[in-house]
């Protein structure tokens, strides 16, 4: 359990303090600040450590972190191996899918801890990552803005809103939805997690559990792990309870749902202007992949009407249709000028966001000379 409110005199909710005992050593409980304050950066120039946090499985590949980041010493990693107790850095239990490993981790460095903590998936490409960075981690570790994630606390590392916002998670729901099973669980798992706060009516940010916190954000909370223990939920049900609560714990907010063209700019630099310009660029890209689409039909209806015509069904083929003889050259002509538009407005987008006040015009937030990202 993560307690988000803790006041003087009161008794954790846990069956004992936050940080007094873990692994069989005591330590010193902390105390919180009153409430979340945005982070203050540092003065331009200085630099800022990450870290990595993975779990895994045995059988999941995580070189791509080596890789992509072996000549970078300010960015280090922490990889779990879920299934295995006797990896070097293991959870205590294989439960509640990667919450287990992020709540083990904040736990275990909770007094040793980087400017900031990125809690990811292992696979390097999926398309739960950021579609306007290639799906690709690498990029997102790359180019996420520290500074970003100082001043908010907290930042989810998916921009684009599908699936998730503006308004996912209805605890308290009755009826079971085959696509969020755990939406029925949220009133009881509540109670269990926040015993001072009233339940919301709703818990939305981005999916899917990839998240960067600062150091500053999560000493602001006492912490434990009983819940996820102690749940009699599905592993994969309790899991994603987590999924849409962390912004919960780690803002105070319900819903966190940032404008997809304010995260892509003042998080990753990916800066096209203002959220219709972002629309646009999106608009363009679907286009030429629905002109794939009719390109993929028009070989296909040529390959039929080869066959038909190879036996002998000339007149079959032409109450079918023949396929125009100019169309793939067509198709492919304003499929490459949609792409090209698309490279070209994406290559502008990033030059435009190494501007730091484009940045922050874009995010609306105060800029003067000299303040940097």
């Amino acid at each position: 359990m993560l307690e988000r409110r803790w006041r003087a005199h009161e008794v954790l909710p846990s069956h004992q303090p936050a940080h007094a005992i873990y692994h069989g050593q005591k330590k010193k409980v902390h105390q919180p600040q009153a409430a979340f304050v945005p982070g203050i950066v540092k003065s331009g120039g200085e630099n800022y450590t990450k870290m990595l946090v993975i779990p895994r499985t045995k059988d999941e590949d995580t070189n791509w972190i080596h890789e992509a980041f072996k000549n970078n010493a300010s960015i280090q990693s922490t990889i779990y191996t879920v299934n295995d107790p006797t990896a070097e850095n293991h959870p205590p239990r294989n439960k509640g899918h990667e919450a287990m490993v992020y709540i083990s981790y904040i736990i275990d460095n909770y007094y040793n801890l980087s400017d900031v903590t990125l809690f990811m998936h292992s696979h390097q490409y999926s398309w739960h990552n950021n579609y306007l960075l290639d799906n690709d981690a690498a990029q997102m570790v790359t180019r996420l803005s520290v500074e970003r994630v100082v001043r908010e606390g907290y930042m989810n590392l998916r921009c684009n809103w599908d699936p998730g916002c503006p308004s996912w998670m209805h605890p308290g729901t009755l009826e079971e939805d085959g696509n969020k099973q755990e939406e029925v669980q949220l009133a009881r798992s509540w109670s269990e997690l926040f015993p001072l706060d009233p339940m919301p009516k709703v818990l939305a940010q981005p999916c899917c559990a990839q998240f960067a916190i600062s150091r500053e954000r999560i000493r602001t909370l006492p912490l434990a792990k009983d819940w996820i223990l102690k749940t009699k939920l599905p592993d994969f049900i309790s899991g994603r309870v987590w999924e849409y609560v962390w912004q919960f714990v780690f803002t105070g907010r319900n819903v966190v749902c940032p404008l997809e063209s304010v995260c892509l700019c003042d998080g990753f630099g990916v800066c096209f202007g203002s959220e219709k310009e972002l629309w646009a660029w999106y608009a363009k890209d679907e286009e030429w992949k629905g002109l794939e689409r009719l390109l993929e039909i028009h070989y296909k209806q040529v390959e039929e009407t080869k066959a038909l015509i190879g036996e002998g069904k000339q007149k079959e083929a032409e109450d079918r249709g023949i396929p125009d003889p100019g169309r793939e050259e067509e198709l492919k002509k304003q499929i490459k000028e949609l792409q090209d538009w698309c490279k070209k407005r994406k290559e502008e987008a990033i030059a435009h966001g190494e501007d730091p006040s484009n940045r922050a015009n874009e995010a609306g937030r105060n800029w003067k000379d000299g303040d940097g990202f």
